[in-house]
């Protein structure tokens, strides 16, 4: 009896090796067409409508590739984290999908308090990364000024994009003095403060209020009082959408005049609905606006509407960017592999991207125009497009 029972025994744990064997032939039979790409963005959160426009704009870019055939005969298949706006999440999120999904590159985050952590993941384990929002410098290189090579992204930088905010206040705007609040904790919020304030007092503007606040802080009358008392033609509010909302309600409410001037933070639908009128007339930069007339945005426009049910916002639209970057580096470098992708997202010279033509620089950012845009009415209106 006992040894019938071993060789049953026997008999079931080969079976169960033969089974287990066939599992990983099939998976790898499966997975020999597909190429793994993740995707990092905040699906809940603060800015929870930032990454659902990144994500579904991410999709569309697939599925179209996809239905064409795919890339280098494989088809793209997208594994998506969420990492709630938060830089643990983040990281956590990147390490699971290159230590366990196994995926060839990453598209992500949206902030960069986000995109810094995942970026030096990324760089650690020669993993190539795209971020399509990120627009703080430190994304693609660290604290020593050492480029992180394996790092990319789909947007301008904050240099350009606060030298630019500043441009139009002083010169549009005709401010001769501004004032500026910032979220000290947010890497994105606070490089952009520091840009405008360092271009707006070059080009001969005046700032006696720079004051900062924390991520978490809902009442801003003590700062605001100092805004009231110093008169300024500008406040300057490079902050999310969010957040720009309570400040401007309660800037107005206490009788300030100043023109309300702002980042590519502000595009998001949910800024009237939290700011209402507060933010009538407010001007910010961004990376495109749906009413450029060049046929790449209107066919762009035009599809994501049909898709979604409403206009993309940049955030979409550089997440459909950085998509089709990635994919184009993949199919020039006739591999997955992510030394070549590396090499030739690099190269990439003049792709014609939905947000401009786009080039990369020394420090994998891209050369590109940036707009200005309003609320008026309720909507954001283009008012006017600035080149490099």
């Amino acid at each position: 009896m006992r040894r019938k029972t071993i060789r049953l025994n026997l008999l079931l744990i080969l079976f169960g090796a033969v089974l287990a064997g066939l599992n990983l032939l099939s998976c790898a039979k499966d997975q020999a067409g597909v190429i793994k790409i993740g995707l990092v963005v905040p699906l809940t959160g603060d800015v929870k409508t930032f990454g659902e426009s990144v994500k579904n704009a991410c999709l569309l870019a697939v599925e179209e590739v996809n239905n064409k055939g795919g890339v280098l005969n494989k088809k793209i298949k997208i594994v998506m984290a969420d990492d709630k706006n938060d830089p643990t999440e983040c990281a956590n999120a990147g390490s699971k999908l290159i230590n366990q999904d196994r995926v060839k590159a990453i598209i992500g985050s949206v902030s960069s308090k986000c995109s810094i952590p995942l970026s030096e993941i990324c760089q650690d384990a020669t993993i190539v990364m795209i971020t399509p929002t990120s627009t703080n410098p430190k994304v693609t290189v660290d604290e020593y000024g050492k480029r992180k090579d394996y790092v990319f992204r789909a947007c301008f930088i904050d240099p350009f994009q606060g030298a630019v905010a500043a441009k139009f206040a002083l010169e549009n705007l005709k401010a001769k003095k501004a004032a500026v609040l910032y979220d000290v904790g947010n890497d994105y919020v606070k490089g952009l403060a520091e840009f405008f304030q360092q271009a707006f007092v070059k080009g001969g503007g005046k700032i006696n209020v720079y004051e900062s606040y924390a991520k978490d802080d809902v009442d801003f009358s003590a700062l605001l009082t100092k805004v009231k008392v110093d008169n300024p033609d500008v406040l300057f509010i490079p902050d999310y959408y969010n957040k720009v909302g309570l400040i401007a309600k309660q800037a107005r409410q206490l009788g300030i005049k100043a023109q309300f001037l702002g980042g590519d933070g502000w595009d998001s639908e949910d800024m009237v609905k939290i700011a209402g009128d507060a933010i009538e007339g407010g001007y910010f930069t961004n990376h495109y606006s749906p009413e450029d007339p060049r046929p790449e945005v209107c066919e762009w426009v035009r599809k994501y509407q049909a898709r979604y049910g409403s206009k993309p916002d940049a955030l979409a639209t550089l997440g459909y960017d950085a998509t089709l970057l990635l994919i184009e580096a993949i199919r020039l470098a006739g591999s997955d592999k992510p030394d070549l992708v590396r090499e030739a997202m690099a190269k990439i010279k003049d792709f014609k991207c939905v947000s401009g033509s786009i080039s990369f620089d020394e420090n994998g950012n891209p050369r590109k125009s940036a707009v200005v845009l309003q609320y008026q009415g309720g909507a954001q209106k283009y008012v006017t497009t600035v080149n490099p």
